[in-house]
């Protein structure tokens, strides 16, 4: 990675945001600093003393050309002044009524994480404007044409252009705001690891941008949040494992056949550490997932595995809210712990879309020894599924019935 690679990765979000809160316009910030990496990139023979001021300088006066010019244009002049003071922006102090500190990156991660936009388009502005990800990129990882993608985000930008730039300053306004975007970058996570139509099986750089999303919000957050610990610990748990989840024939691993020599051990010690201070809180959804992925990553072997402690999380999931999702999962944990029969008994009653509930089925009828049955329900999946390794899998296991 080029230094200013770097840069855009590690400070791209962080300047957007300044330059938002200086001018009040998510377009000409996003543009002038896209101009100003243009320009780093065009004429740094060395990276300079200072090289985010560089780019904070280059881009406003960028923007500064593009209200001028507007100016003239809308017969306007004088250009009014726009405050420079973002020291004074930006020092919201913790009080006595419950007004809190805010940072402007928190800002920028709030307002692409607007209501008023569909979570996929959320997630994508939110990898887009807070990680500098680009649009070339955000449109590969969500699998669709650039243009597509393009013209999603622009219709997003659009949608947010006549919204507030301010966000809630009590705590108990701020929370919920803060819960939509843990929940956008899950989603983020979650389709990196949820393949849809094609070859592939794991995206891991999605969910790479999406932990680092959460990163970005604990940092900026002015108060600790326990759910997003337990957020980033269970995504660094599942992403721990993503060398071990395909073969180099470029095949499906299922955890249990993975080769646990393969996770990575830096990942899962952050994530241990991270949930060692919340056992025994209340039950809430990212931490009870979270300790159902720590049982997998402690356990040496898939056989050691305490598939009764798990079967129990997901009874206090359950409890949080019904989920077929949920009951598919804690039927699958139920088969390892009591037999394939008490797996299927689990299954009663789950109903959802997609090939995940049919291919379940048909591995626990086969270890069941309901061949006929078996059978029938890899059909069924296979008809059922899009991706096409997924399906690879699934016609190689009715194979080998």
């Amino acid at each position: 990675m080029t230094p200013l690679e770097r840069l855009l990765r590690e400070e791209w979000g962080r300047l957007l945001a300044l330059l938002v809160a200086q001018y009040r316009r998510l377009d000409l910030a996003e543009d002038g600093l896209a101009d100003a990496f243009e320009a780093a990139a065009r004429t740094w023979d060395a990276v300079p003393g200072n090289p985010p001021a560089w780019l904070l300088t280059a881009a406003r006066r960028r923007i500064v050309d593009r209200l001028r010019a507007e100016a003239v244009a809308a017969r306007k002049l004088p250009l009014l002044a726009v405050e420079s003071s973002l020291q004074e922006e930006a020092a919201r102090v913790l009080a006595d009524d419950g007004t809190i500190a805010l940072d402007e990156r928190l800002r920028l991660v709030l307002l692409c994480a607007h209501p008023s936009l569909a979570a996929e388009s959320a997630a994508a502005l939110t990898l887009r404007l807070v990680l500098g990800v680009s649009t070339e990129d955000v449109a590969r990882l969500f699998l669709v044409p650039t243009p597509t993608m393009a013209a999603r985000l622009t219709r997003a930008r659009k949608r947010l252009a006549g919204e507030s730039f301010a966000v809630p300053v009590d705590a108990a306004e701020l929370t919920p705001r803060v819960a939509g975007v843990a929940a956008i970058a899950y989603l983020a996570f979650t389709a990196g690891y949820a393949p849809g139509s094609g070859p592939d099986v794991v995206r891991a750089e999605l969910a790479g941008e999406a932990i680092r999303l959460v990163r970005v919000l604990r940092t900026v957050l002015p108060y600790d949040d326990p759910e997003l610990d337990a957020l980033l610990a269970l995504m660094l748990l599942q992403h721990s494992r993503r060398d071990a989840r395909i073969a180099a024939d470029g095949t499906l691993v299922l955890l249990p056949d993975q080769d646990r020599t393969r996770w990575r051990v830096e990942e899962i010690t952050e994530a241990l550490d991270l949930l060692r201070p919340l056992v025994g809180a209340p039950p809430a959804p990212y931490l009870l997932q979270a300790l159902v992925a720590a049982e997998h990553a402690i356990a040496p072997t898939a056989a050691a595995t305490a598939w009764d402690r798990i079967v129990l999380r997901y009874d206090e999931l359950l409890a949080l809210g019904d989920s077929p999702v949920v009951r598919l999962n804690r039927a699958v944990a139920v088969a390892e712990a009591s037999g394939p029969e008490a797996g299927l008994a689990a299954l009663d009653g789950v109903t959802m879309p997609g090939h995940r509930l049919p291919a379940v089925r048909a591995e626990l009828l086969a270890r069941a020894g309901r061949a006929d049955e078996a059978l029938a329900a890899y059909d069924e999946a296979i008809g059922r599924c899009a991706n096409l390794a997924e399906r690879d899998h699934l016609v190689a296991r009715r194979a080998n019935m």
